[in-house]
Protein backbone atom coordinates (compact mmCIF):
# COMPACT_ATOMS: atom_id res chain seq x y z
CA UNK A 1 0.00 0.00 0.00
CA UNK A 2 1.31 3.45 -0.91
CA UNK A 3 2.22 5.80 1.93
CA UNK A 4 0.24 9.01 2.08
CA UNK A 5 3.15 11.24 1.17
CA UNK A 6 2.90 13.94 -1.51
CA UNK A 7 3.45 12.49 -4.96
CA UNK A 8 6.65 13.69 -6.65
CA UNK A 9 7.15 14.12 -10.38
CA UNK A 10 9.94 15.00 -12.79
CA UNK A 11 9.26 18.20 -14.74
CA UNK A 12 12.71 19.01 -16.16
CA UNK A 13 15.79 17.20 -17.45
CA UNK A 14 19.25 18.31 -18.58
CA UNK A 15 22.47 16.52 -19.52
CA UNK A 16 26.05 17.05 -20.62
CA UNK A 17 27.49 13.78 -21.98
CA UNK A 18 30.05 12.37 -24.41
CA UNK A 19 27.23 11.55 -26.87
CA UNK A 20 25.29 14.80 -26.67
CA UNK A 21 25.00 17.97 -24.62
CA UNK A 22 21.22 18.23 -24.71
CA UNK A 23 18.65 15.61 -23.78
CA UNK A 24 17.38 15.20 -27.36
CA UNK A 25 20.85 14.51 -28.80
CA UNK A 26 21.76 12.28 -25.85
CA UNK A 27 18.61 10.18 -26.24
CA UNK A 28 19.09 9.83 -29.99
CA UNK A 29 22.65 8.62 -29.40
CA UNK A 30 21.53 6.08 -26.80
CA UNK A 31 18.80 4.61 -28.97
CA UNK A 32 21.16 4.33 -31.94
CA UNK A 33 23.81 2.62 -29.83
CA UNK A 34 26.37 5.35 -30.42
CA UNK A 35 29.57 5.13 -28.39
CA UNK A 36 31.06 8.29 -26.90
CA UNK A 37 34.40 6.65 -26.09
CA UNK A 38 37.49 7.85 -27.97
CA UNK A 39 41.22 8.48 -27.58
CA UNK A 40 41.86 11.32 -25.14
CA UNK A 41 42.92 14.39 -27.17
CA UNK A 42 46.56 15.50 -26.98
CA UNK A 43 49.67 13.59 -26.06
CA UNK A 44 49.55 13.79 -22.25
CA UNK A 45 48.38 10.18 -21.89
CA UNK A 46 50.55 8.51 -24.53
CA UNK A 47 52.45 6.45 -21.95
CA UNK A 48 49.46 5.60 -19.75
CA UNK A 49 47.92 2.13 -19.50
CA UNK A 50 44.57 3.57 -20.54
CA UNK A 51 44.48 6.31 -23.16
CA UNK A 52 40.75 6.40 -23.88
CA UNK A 53 37.79 8.05 -22.14
CA UNK A 54 34.32 9.48 -22.60
CA UNK A 55 35.28 13.12 -23.17
CA UNK A 56 32.59 15.79 -23.49
CA UNK A 57 32.94 17.51 -26.85
CA UNK A 58 31.57 20.73 -28.32
CA UNK A 59 31.29 22.33 -24.90
CA UNK A 60 32.49 25.94 -24.81
CA UNK A 61 32.29 27.29 -21.25
CA UNK A 62 33.13 30.86 -22.27
CA UNK A 63 30.28 30.86 -24.79
CA UNK A 64 28.03 29.33 -22.14
CA UNK A 65 28.86 31.59 -19.20
CA UNK A 66 31.15 34.38 -20.39
CA UNK A 67 34.93 34.41 -19.86
CA UNK A 68 34.93 35.80 -16.33
CA UNK A 69 32.32 33.43 -14.91
CA UNK A 70 33.73 30.40 -16.75
CA UNK A 71 37.13 30.99 -15.13
CA UNK A 72 35.53 30.95 -11.68
CA UNK A 73 34.10 27.44 -12.14
CA UNK A 74 35.86 24.10 -12.27
CA UNK A 75 34.94 21.94 -15.26
CA UNK A 76 32.62 19.74 -13.17
CA UNK A 77 30.73 22.83 -11.98
CA UNK A 78 30.45 24.13 -15.54
CA UNK A 79 28.84 20.85 -16.55
CA UNK A 80 26.43 20.95 -13.61
CA UNK A 81 25.34 24.54 -14.25
CA UNK A 82 24.82 23.90 -17.99
CA UNK A 83 22.76 20.76 -17.33
CA UNK A 84 20.75 22.55 -14.62
CA UNK A 85 20.02 25.37 -17.05
CA UNK A 86 18.57 22.93 -19.59
CA UNK A 87 16.55 21.17 -16.88
CA UNK A 88 15.11 24.41 -15.52
CA UNK A 89 14.26 25.65 -19.02
CA UNK A 90 12.59 22.30 -19.70
CA UNK A 91 10.60 22.67 -16.48
CA UNK A 92 9.65 26.27 -17.27
CA UNK A 93 11.31 27.50 -14.08
CA UNK A 94 14.43 29.29 -15.33
CA UNK A 95 12.73 32.67 -14.97
CA UNK A 96 10.78 32.03 -11.79
CA UNK A 97 7.46 30.31 -11.21
CA UNK A 98 8.25 28.94 -7.75
CA UNK A 99 8.88 30.45 -4.32
CA UNK A 100 12.71 30.52 -4.15
CA UNK A 101 12.58 29.67 -0.44
CA UNK A 102 10.82 26.43 -1.41
CA UNK A 103 13.32 25.40 -4.10
CA UNK A 104 16.24 23.20 -3.08
CA UNK A 105 19.40 22.19 -4.95
CA UNK A 106 20.83 18.69 -4.37
CA UNK A 107 23.76 18.25 -6.77
CA UNK A 108 26.72 16.09 -5.84
CA UNK A 109 30.06 15.00 -7.28
CA UNK A 110 32.18 11.98 -6.50
CA UNK A 111 35.49 13.84 -6.71
CA UNK A 112 34.71 17.53 -7.25
CA UNK A 113 37.11 20.09 -8.71
CA UNK A 114 40.16 17.96 -9.42
CA UNK A 115 41.16 20.06 -12.45
CA UNK A 116 41.39 23.15 -10.22
CA UNK A 117 43.25 21.28 -7.49
CA UNK A 118 45.91 19.87 -9.85
CA UNK A 119 46.36 23.10 -11.79
CA UNK A 120 46.96 25.08 -8.62
CA UNK A 121 49.21 22.46 -7.07
CA UNK A 122 51.42 22.64 -10.16
CA UNK A 123 51.42 26.42 -9.87
CA UNK A 124 52.48 26.11 -6.23
CA UNK A 125 55.38 23.81 -7.12
CA UNK A 126 56.56 25.69 -10.19
CA UNK A 127 55.82 29.36 -9.42
CA UNK A 128 55.46 29.58 -5.66
CA UNK A 129 52.67 30.08 -3.15
CA UNK A 130 52.03 33.66 -4.15
CA UNK A 131 50.71 32.59 -7.56
CA UNK A 132 48.11 30.13 -6.28
CA UNK A 133 44.58 31.30 -7.05
CA UNK A 134 42.63 32.71 -4.09
CA UNK A 135 39.61 30.85 -5.47
CA UNK A 136 41.27 27.41 -5.45
CA UNK A 137 39.35 26.14 -2.41
CA UNK A 138 35.85 27.29 -3.36
CA UNK A 139 36.40 26.08 -6.93
CA UNK A 140 37.59 22.59 -5.98
CA UNK A 141 35.17 21.63 -3.22
CA UNK A 142 32.46 19.14 -4.15
CA UNK A 143 29.53 21.29 -3.01
CA UNK A 144 30.26 24.18 -5.36
CA UNK A 145 28.11 22.91 -8.23
CA UNK A 146 25.06 22.94 -5.95
CA UNK A 147 26.07 26.32 -4.55
CA UNK A 148 26.53 27.88 -7.99
CA UNK A 149 23.12 26.72 -9.21
CA UNK A 150 21.47 28.09 -6.08
CA UNK A 151 23.27 31.44 -6.46
CA UNK A 152 22.63 31.84 -10.19
CA UNK A 153 18.90 31.26 -9.80
CA UNK A 154 18.42 32.67 -6.29
CA UNK A 155 17.13 29.40 -4.85
CA UNK A 156 17.30 29.68 -1.06
CA UNK A 157 15.80 26.36 -0.03
CA UNK A 158 17.92 23.44 1.28
CA UNK A 159 21.16 22.84 -0.63
CA UNK A 160 23.07 19.57 -0.36
CA UNK A 161 25.99 17.91 -2.15
CA UNK A 162 26.13 14.16 -1.54
CA UNK A 163 29.52 12.52 -2.09
CA UNK A 164 29.01 8.77 -2.42
CA UNK A 165 31.37 8.02 -5.31
CA UNK A 166 29.49 6.48 -8.23
CA UNK A 167 26.19 6.40 -6.30
CA UNK A 168 26.21 10.20 -5.90
CA UNK A 169 23.68 11.09 -8.60
CA UNK A 170 21.12 8.57 -7.38
CA UNK A 171 21.60 9.57 -3.75
CA UNK A 172 21.09 13.24 -4.67
CA UNK A 173 17.86 12.53 -6.53
CA UNK A 174 16.62 10.10 -3.88
CA UNK A 175 17.26 12.51 -1.02
CA UNK A 176 15.61 15.31 -3.01
CA UNK A 177 12.58 13.05 -3.46
CA UNK A 178 12.40 12.55 0.31
CA UNK A 179 12.79 16.29 0.97
CA UNK A 180 9.69 17.01 -1.11
CA UNK A 181 7.78 14.07 0.38
CA UNK A 182 8.25 15.43 3.88
CA UNK A 183 7.01 18.87 2.81
CA UNK A 184 10.30 20.77 3.18
CA UNK A 185 10.41 21.92 -0.48
CA UNK A 186 8.15 22.23 -3.51
CA UNK A 187 10.91 21.86 -6.11
CA UNK A 188 14.44 20.42 -6.02
CA UNK A 189 17.07 20.60 -8.75
CA UNK A 190 19.02 17.35 -8.32
CA UNK A 191 21.67 15.11 -9.85
CA UNK A 192 25.41 14.78 -10.25
CA UNK A 193 28.39 16.16 -12.15
CA UNK A 194 31.92 14.92 -12.72
CA UNK A 195 35.07 15.90 -14.64
CA UNK A 196 37.98 13.68 -13.63
CA UNK A 197 39.82 12.97 -16.87
CA UNK A 198 43.15 14.14 -15.49
CA UNK A 199 46.62 12.60 -15.28
CA UNK A 200 46.27 11.84 -11.56
CA UNK A 201 42.88 10.11 -11.81
CA UNK A 202 43.78 8.18 -14.96
CA UNK A 203 47.05 7.03 -13.39
CA UNK A 204 45.34 5.98 -10.16
CA UNK A 205 42.51 4.07 -11.82
CA UNK A 206 44.95 2.56 -14.30
CA UNK A 207 47.40 1.37 -11.66
CA UNK A 208 44.49 -0.16 -9.78
CA UNK A 209 43.84 -2.20 -12.96
CA UNK A 210 40.24 -1.02 -12.84
CA UNK A 211 40.04 0.45 -16.36
CA UNK A 212 39.89 -1.11 -19.81
CA UNK A 213 43.15 -1.05 -21.78
CA UNK A 214 41.46 -1.68 -25.13
CA UNK A 215 43.10 1.51 -26.43
CA UNK A 216 43.08 0.51 -30.10
CA UNK A 217 39.31 -0.05 -30.11
CA UNK A 218 37.90 2.68 -27.90
CA UNK A 219 34.29 2.32 -29.03
CA UNK A 220 34.40 -1.39 -28.17
CA UNK A 221 36.16 -0.97 -24.81
CA UNK A 222 33.15 -0.57 -22.51
CA UNK A 223 31.34 -3.90 -22.72
CA UNK A 224 29.16 -4.64 -19.69
CA UNK A 225 28.22 -8.30 -19.18
CA UNK A 226 30.48 -9.41 -22.05
CA UNK A 227 32.89 -12.24 -21.22
CA UNK A 228 35.81 -10.24 -22.70
CA UNK A 229 35.26 -7.10 -20.62
CA UNK A 230 38.43 -5.81 -19.02
CA UNK A 231 37.37 -2.86 -16.88
CA UNK A 232 35.46 0.40 -16.99
CA UNK A 233 36.10 3.44 -19.17
CA UNK A 234 36.30 6.77 -17.35
CA UNK A 235 33.91 9.47 -18.52
CA UNK A 236 32.68 12.96 -17.62
CA UNK A 237 29.52 15.07 -17.73
CA UNK A 238 26.41 15.90 -15.73
CA UNK A 239 22.82 14.77 -15.37
CA UNK A 240 20.24 16.97 -13.63
CA UNK A 241 16.49 16.58 -13.09
CA UNK A 242 13.87 18.89 -11.61
CA UNK A 243 11.72 17.16 -9.01
CA UNK A 244 8.47 18.76 -7.98
CA UNK A 245 5.49 17.92 -5.84
CA UNK A 246 2.60 16.88 -8.06
CA UNK A 247 0.39 19.52 -6.48
CA UNK A 248 2.89 22.29 -7.26
CA UNK A 249 3.46 21.04 -10.81
CA UNK A 250 -0.27 20.91 -11.52
CA UNK A 251 -0.85 24.32 -9.99
CA UNK A 252 1.50 25.94 -12.48
CA UNK A 253 0.47 23.76 -15.42
CA UNK A 254 3.85 22.06 -15.79
CA UNK A 255 4.53 19.31 -18.29
CA UNK A 256 5.31 16.10 -16.42
CA UNK A 257 7.88 13.60 -17.70
CA UNK A 258 7.54 10.84 -15.10
CA UNK A 259 6.76 10.14 -11.46
CA UNK A 260 9.45 9.10 -8.98
CA UNK A 261 7.96 6.52 -6.63
CA UNK A 262 10.80 4.78 -4.80
CA UNK A 263 14.28 5.23 -3.34
CA UNK A 264 16.47 2.75 -1.53
CA UNK A 265 20.03 2.92 -0.22
CA UNK A 266 22.41 0.57 1.55
CA UNK A 267 26.07 -0.15 2.26
CA UNK A 268 28.02 -3.27 1.33
CA UNK A 269 30.31 -2.84 4.37
CA UNK A 270 32.69 -5.07 2.42
CA UNK A 271 35.67 -3.41 0.65
CA UNK A 272 37.11 -0.02 -0.36
CA UNK A 273 36.56 -0.53 -4.09
CA UNK A 274 35.29 -4.05 -4.79
CA UNK A 275 31.58 -4.77 -4.71
CA UNK A 276 30.22 -7.54 -2.50
CA UNK A 277 30.60 -10.59 -4.80
CA UNK A 278 27.20 -11.92 -3.72
CA UNK A 279 25.51 -8.61 -4.52
CA UNK A 280 23.78 -8.43 -1.14
CA UNK A 281 24.19 -4.68 -0.68
CA UNK A 282 22.82 -4.01 -4.15
CA UNK A 283 19.92 -6.36 -3.45
CA UNK A 284 19.09 -4.63 -0.16
CA UNK A 285 18.99 -1.22 -1.85
CA UNK A 286 16.72 -2.53 -4.63
CA UNK A 287 14.48 -4.27 -2.09
CA UNK A 288 14.21 -1.04 -0.08
CA UNK A 289 13.35 0.99 -3.19
CA UNK A 290 10.60 -1.49 -4.08
CA UNK A 291 9.24 -1.34 -0.54
CA UNK A 292 9.39 2.45 -0.54
CA UNK A 293 7.48 2.56 -3.85
CA UNK A 294 4.71 0.36 -2.45
CA UNK A 295 5.02 -2.04 -5.37
CA UNK A 296 5.99 -5.70 -5.82
CA UNK A 297 9.21 -6.81 -7.55
CA UNK A 298 7.10 -8.30 -10.33
CA UNK A 299 5.79 -4.81 -11.16
CA UNK A 300 9.21 -3.77 -12.51
CA UNK A 301 9.25 -3.70 -16.30
CA UNK A 302 12.86 -2.73 -16.98
CA UNK A 303 16.14 -2.12 -15.13
CA UNK A 304 18.82 0.45 -15.90
CA UNK A 305 21.88 -1.38 -14.63
CA UNK A 306 24.92 0.13 -12.95
CA UNK A 307 27.00 -2.29 -15.06
CA UNK A 308 30.42 -0.67 -15.30
CA UNK A 309 32.07 -3.43 -17.38
CA UNK A 310 34.14 -4.88 -14.53
CA UNK A 311 34.26 -8.63 -13.95
CA UNK A 312 33.03 -8.73 -10.36
CA UNK A 313 30.69 -5.75 -10.55
CA UNK A 314 28.63 -7.02 -13.48
CA UNK A 315 28.36 -10.51 -12.01
CA UNK A 316 27.34 -9.32 -8.55
CA UNK A 317 24.69 -7.00 -9.99
CA UNK A 318 23.30 -9.90 -12.01
CA UNK A 319 23.09 -11.96 -8.80
CA UNK A 320 21.33 -9.09 -7.01
CA UNK A 321 18.73 -8.77 -9.78
CA UNK A 322 18.10 -12.52 -9.64
CA UNK A 323 17.66 -12.35 -5.88
CA UNK A 324 15.16 -9.50 -6.24
CA UNK A 325 13.12 -10.89 -9.12
CA UNK A 326 13.53 -14.67 -8.82
CA UNK A 327 12.67 -16.57 -12.02
CA UNK A 328 11.17 -13.42 -13.52
CA UNK A 329 14.70 -11.94 -13.68
CA UNK A 330 15.18 -13.73 -17.00
CA UNK A 331 12.17 -11.93 -18.52
CA UNK A 332 12.91 -8.33 -17.45
CA UNK A 333 15.05 -6.35 -19.93
CA UNK A 334 18.20 -4.86 -18.38
CA UNK A 335 20.02 -2.02 -20.15
CA UNK A 336 23.59 -0.81 -19.57
CA UNK A 337 24.04 2.81 -20.68
CA UNK A 338 27.72 2.74 -19.72
CA UNK A 339 28.40 0.56 -22.75
CA UNK A 340 28.00 3.80 -24.73
CA UNK A 341 28.76 6.52 -22.17
CA UNK A 342 31.56 5.01 -20.16
CA UNK A 343 31.46 5.49 -16.40
CA UNK A 344 30.60 9.06 -15.45
CA UNK A 345 31.24 8.36 -11.76
CA UNK A 346 29.27 10.86 -9.65
CA UNK A 347 27.32 12.02 -12.70
CA UNK A 348 26.25 8.51 -13.74
CA UNK A 349 23.09 8.31 -11.64
CA UNK A 350 21.75 11.65 -12.86
CA UNK A 351 22.41 10.88 -16.51
CA UNK A 352 20.98 7.37 -16.22
CA UNK A 353 17.87 8.69 -14.47
CA UNK A 354 17.25 10.85 -17.55
CA UNK A 355 17.84 7.80 -19.76
CA UNK A 356 15.33 5.72 -17.78
CA UNK A 357 12.71 8.48 -17.79
CA UNK A 358 13.06 8.76 -21.58
CA UNK A 359 12.85 4.95 -21.82
CA UNK A 360 9.50 4.99 -20.00
CA UNK A 361 8.24 7.99 -21.99
CA UNK A 362 9.13 6.61 -25.40
CA UNK A 363 8.62 2.90 -24.81
CA UNK A 364 12.10 2.21 -26.16
CA UNK A 365 14.89 0.46 -24.22
CA UNK A 366 18.41 1.54 -25.26
CA UNK A 367 20.76 -1.32 -26.09
CA UNK A 368 23.76 -2.69 -24.24
CA UNK A 369 26.32 -2.39 -27.02
CA UNK A 370 29.46 -4.52 -27.41
CA UNK A 371 27.72 -7.56 -25.91
CA UNK A 372 29.24 -10.08 -28.31
CA UNK A 373 30.46 -12.91 -26.06
CA UNK A 374 27.92 -13.52 -23.28
CA UNK A 375 29.42 -14.30 -19.89
CA UNK A 376 27.78 -17.56 -18.69
CA UNK A 377 27.47 -15.97 -15.24
CA UNK A 378 25.71 -12.92 -16.71
CA UNK A 379 22.77 -14.62 -18.35
CA UNK A 380 19.90 -12.14 -18.18
CA UNK A 381 18.24 -10.23 -21.02
CA UNK A 382 20.61 -7.27 -21.45
CA UNK A 383 18.99 -5.93 -24.66
CA UNK A 384 22.15 -6.71 -26.67
CA UNK A 385 23.32 -4.31 -29.37
CA UNK A 386 19.95 -3.02 -30.64
CA UNK A 387 17.28 -0.88 -29.00
CA UNK A 388 13.95 -2.52 -28.32
CA UNK A 389 10.38 -1.24 -28.22
CA UNK A 390 8.36 -2.37 -25.23
CA UNK A 391 5.29 -1.50 -23.19
CA UNK A 392 6.70 -0.07 -19.98
CA UNK A 393 5.20 1.36 -16.81
CA UNK A 394 7.82 1.08 -14.08
CA UNK A 395 11.62 1.18 -14.28
CA UNK A 396 14.38 0.77 -11.71
CA UNK A 397 17.83 2.41 -11.90
CA UNK A 398 20.90 1.16 -10.02
CA UNK A 399 24.02 3.07 -8.93
CA UNK A 400 26.78 1.57 -6.80
CA UNK A 401 29.93 3.34 -5.63
CA UNK A 402 33.41 2.78 -4.21
CA UNK A 403 33.16 2.28 -0.48
CA UNK A 404 30.10 0.07 -0.93
CA UNK A 405 27.49 2.81 -1.40
CA UNK A 406 24.33 1.59 -3.14
CA UNK A 407 21.46 3.83 -4.29
CA UNK A 408 18.40 2.79 -6.29
CA UNK A 409 15.61 4.85 -7.83
CA UNK A 410 12.24 3.74 -9.20
CA UNK A 411 10.32 5.77 -11.77
CA UNK A 412 6.84 5.34 -13.19
CA UNK A 413 5.64 6.39 -16.63
CA UNK A 414 3.43 9.46 -16.36
CA UNK A 415 -0.23 8.98 -17.22
CA UNK A 416 -2.69 9.39 -14.39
Amino acid sequence: MQHQFPRVVITGMGVITPIGNRVAAFWEGLVRGRSGIAAIPGSDFDEYKTRIAGVVRDFDPEAEFGKKEARRMDRYTQFAVAAAKEALEDAGLEAGGADPERVGVYIGSGIGGIHTLLENYRTLLNRGHGRVSPTVVPMMIANMAAAQVSMIYGFTGPTLAPVTACATGNNAIGEAFKLIQRGAADVVVAGGAEATITDLAMAGFGNATAMSTRNDEPQRASRPFDAERDGFVSSEGAGIVVLESLEHAKRRGARIHAEIIGYGASSDAYHMVATDPEGMGAYRAMREAVRDAGIRPEDIDTINAHATSTQQGDRSETLAIKKLLGQRAYEVPVSANKSMLGHMLGAAGGVEAVALIKTLQEGVIPPTINLEHPDPECNLDYVPNEARSAKLEIGLSNSFGFGGHNAVLIFKRWGE
